[in-house]
């Protein structure tokens, strides 16, 4: 490959709301540019990943390198495409740090949604040349005006700068195209300077080891050349180099500003650290590029295999996707109930049934999950601060100083009429409200802080319903506050089941307390003795439900006679039941386990 002019680099993402066609217009921009022949074009070319074409949903960013030509000079354009859900900002913000410019794209029936407005503040943190585009512009329905008039109102966007486009017809491309070429910044630094490139993802590959994703910052890096990562502190040798366009393509070298991949026979997956430095054999730590922040973990849950055996399986298949996904992080656990098995942090409930999905699909584990919490912050009376992942880690209620909860700022996207449905929704879950914004004459945002714990369960489902559809929403972390929480078990047979243990607000314990125990009883197979299930917080039982036992009619062989043959005959029955009640054990099926933990919060 010929040394490109740097000036003749550009390097740009998309990011959108989830569902505005991000991936269409990434196939529309390979197809213009003619990186991809016709015949080999397929819808969502970039989502390579099974679960994405199934979901229709970006999980992991991609890279690409497009080849195109404007006024006779030979341009690269490298799109790092994006995925829109909340649960994977990490992956967007580390696609922002590689990047000069960004496509901020809007469906025009939809308008600005709430992922909309965190992305392009993300973006401009990132001091990125913003090029607005509006698409789907030939939709019937399109409301091409209005959603001009929301971009200007919400996001301060002047409206000659935007760029009307159809991905799906291909409308508008070309100019697309030409903005990305005149309006984004070439990258700086400097080819024949100190190596110095950036390590923004990696994926295993069975037959090649890890391949490492980078976006050269200074310096040229060449096939053969010895690299050093500087995080990891190991050497390698560059076996090969090259770039995505959009299947892997070998190239002799990479200089400041392209983006592509390293194959360094890395056998081991803990030396790839996502946000790392590649630099030459001689540099130190010092001379490390500021990586990314690490994600913050806040949804955690238990993943068991199904049947005791598959630990080492399962083992193995969460180290594969974790150099995949360093989002997500697990620690090994034990359980009375369901054995050995491992603790997972994820990002959110999404991540969470991505991650869980793609076990089961990709490296065919049968899997169980206990029911998923958030991190809690608790102060001891000695003044300790202790970061609790598992109900099980909560201290007595007499050692708690205070006990803090995750606090949210969510935005919701909603229809002006449906403002009042929102506000309830919220303050059922014990949201303060923070403000509303107009952003049109029939859509809203309106901000409340929330409880990280009511915004997993089922808020998202909620809003959908209270909106008909109509209302998006988007949240950060923005700390820890106090909250009157308490822990509440759950006993069989006097026995705690450490699996069914949860984290709740006082005020809401009785209710999730008898929804469990109930769910509980119609579970459990009826035994020889009859079994209580209780809801209790520390020593006090909020809940009771009693599982009768299976009777054997003992008087059936007395027809007749004196009764007292018949009493001497039940207290024998009952003295062998209460023997056996305190000596038997209850087996708790797994479809019992199951039964309680999809029901979440009832």
């Amino acid at each position: 490959m010929t040394n490109l002019d740097r000036s003749h680099i550009r390097n740009f993402c998309i990011i959108a709301h989830i569902d505005h066609g991000k991936s269409t217009l990434a196939d529309r921009l390979l197809e213009k540019t003619g990186t991809v022949a016709s015949r080999d074009m397929r819808e969502q070319l970039l989502d390579d990943m099974v679960l994405e074409r199934q979901r229709g949903i970006t999980i992991k960013a991609r890279a690409v390198a497009l080849r195109t030509q404007h006024k006779g000079e030979s341009y690269e354009l490298n799109l790092i495409d994006t995925p829109g859900h909340v649960d994977f900002h990490y992956e967007v913000s580390r696609s922002l740090t590689c990047c000069e410019g960004a496509l901020l794209l809007v469906d025009a029936f939809q308008g600005v949604e709430a992922q909309t407005v965190a992305n392009a503040y993300a973006a401009m943190e990132h001091d990125l040349k913003i090029i607005p585009v509006i698409n789907k512009i030939d939709l019937t329905h399109a409301r091409v005006d209005e959603v001009i008039a929301e971009m200007e109102q919400s996001l301060n966007i002047d409206p000659d700068e935007i760029i009307k486009v159809s991905a799906k017809a291909g409308i508008g491309i070309e100019d697309l195209i030409r903005a990305v070429i005149e309006r984004v910044p070439p990258p700086s630094g400097d080819p024949n300077g100190p190596l110095r490139a950036m390590v923004f993802d990696s994926h295993y590959d069975d037959y090649r080891g890890a391949i490492t994703y980078v976006r050269v910052m200074n310096g040229t890096v060449e096939q053969g050349q010895k690299i050093r990562l500087l995080r990891a502190g190991v050497t390698h040798e560059a076996i090969e180099i090259g770039q995505f366009v959009p299947k892997r393509k070998a190239v002799k070298s990479l200089q400041a500003g392209q983006v592509g991949y390293l194959i360094c026979n890395i056998k081991s997956l803990q030396e790839v650290h996502i946000g790392d430095t590649v630099a030459p054999p001689t540099a130190t730590i010092d001379d490390a590029l500021p990586g990314y922040q690490p994600p913050k973990r806040m949804v955690y849950c238990g993943l068991y295999p199904s049947d005791g055996q598959d630990f080492s399986e399962l083992r193995d298949a969460l180290e594969k996707l974790s150099i995949n996904d360093p989002s997500f992080e697990f620690v090994p656990e034990t359980s009375e109930a369901l054995g050995f098995g491992f603790r997972c942090g994820f990002l959110g409930l999404l991540h969470m049934e991505i991650i869980q999905q793609r076990l089961e699909a990709e490296c065919d584990v049968d899997l169980v999950q206990t029911a998923p919490n958030v991190t809690y912050e608790i102060v001891t009376k000695n003044g300790e601060r202790l970061e609790i992942h598992r109900p099980q880690e909560v201290p007595d209620s007499g050692d708690i100083e205070e006990f803090c909860q995750p606090i949210v700022r969510v935005n919701f996207v909603v229809p002006n009429d449906q403002i009042g449905q929102v506000m309830k929704l919220c303050q059922d879950r014990r949201g303060m409200q923070r403000g509303t914004e107009y952003l049109s004459a029939t859509r809203a945002m309106v901000t409340y802080d929330l409880p990280l714990a009511e915004v997993i369960y089922d808020l998202h489902d909620k809003l959908k319903s209270a909106t008909r559809g109509y209302g998006t929403m988007d949240y950060e972390i923005i700390g820890y506050e106090p909250a009157n929480l308490v822990r509440m078990d759950i006993l069989v047979n006097g026995k705690r089941v450490d699996a069914l243990s949860i984290i709740c607000d006082r005020a809401d314990s009785d209710r999730r307390g008898r929804a469990i125990v109930k769910k509980l009883k119609s579970e459990l197979d009826r035994h020889m003795f009859e079994i209580a299930v209780q809801a209790a917080i520390g020593t006090r039982v909020i809940a009771r439900e009693t599982v009768p036992a299976m009777r054997k009619n003992v008087t059936a062989k007395c027809y007749g006679g004196d009764i007292s043959r018949k009493r001497k005959l039940w207290a024998k029955q009952k003295e062998g039941k209460k023997r056996m009640k305190s000596i038997g054990s209850v087996d708790i099926p797994q479809k019992a386990f199951m039964a309680v933990l999809e029901s979440g919060d009832p």
